[in-house]
């Protein structure tokens, strides 16, 4: 999936004094994730609000309610939002691996990043929907905490609300 993107180039902008932040952005199924995974073996720390829901309360639909997803989501990000500050402060290199899919929440993440001490790159992952629809039909069989299940619905409902980053320091990378 990534097999032509550079990762060096990301590598190079990490220092001890000022931790980078990588922020992910993307539809469900972009490859947010994997691009995350790829950044962790290479000393990032990785937050995931689908990993620690999984981790706190469990299967999504079999070990709580379907309804509870937004509470717990909202939970997940709390904690994680409080990590991000201390590993910022501890001077670690961090990726977000969350969707980031309106510009008011990248604003947010980008000042606390700063306030915080570090620095951040936003990294857009550009997919077309139809390669989103494969990708997605692939992964919904699958049964772990990275496969939350997007039904057709609800994937169209993510593409009609999703902010796509222009003009905010984004990183493009069509995959």
């Amino acid at each position: 999936m990534f097999n032509k993107f550079n990762f060096e180039s990301i590598y190079r902008e990490r220092d001890a004094r000022t931790p980078l932040v990588v922020m992910m952005c993307g539809v469900a199924g972009s490859g947010k994730t994997t691009f995350s995974q790829q950044l962790e073996k290479h000393g990032f720390v990785r937050l995931s609000i689908d990993e620690e829901i999984w981790a706190t309360h469990g299967r999504y639909g079999i070990d709580f309610p379907m309804e509870k997803m937004e509470e717990y989501k909202k939970e997940a990000e709390c904690k994680l939002r409080n990590e991000l500050v201390k590993f910022i402060q501890d001077k670690k290199q961090v990726v977000i691996d969350f969707s980031f899919w309106d510009r008011a929440r990248r604003d947010q993440y980008k000042q606390l990043i700063e306030k915080s001490g570090g620095k951040w790159k936003l990294i857009y992952l550009k997919v077309s929907p139809d390669d989103l629809r494969r990708r997605l039909k692939i992964r919904n069989k699958r049964f772990d905490a990275n496969a939350f299940p997007i039904t057709e619905e609800l994937l169209t409902s993510y593409l009609n609300g999703f902010e796509i980053p222009n003009g905010e320091g984004e990183m493009v990378i069509e995959n």
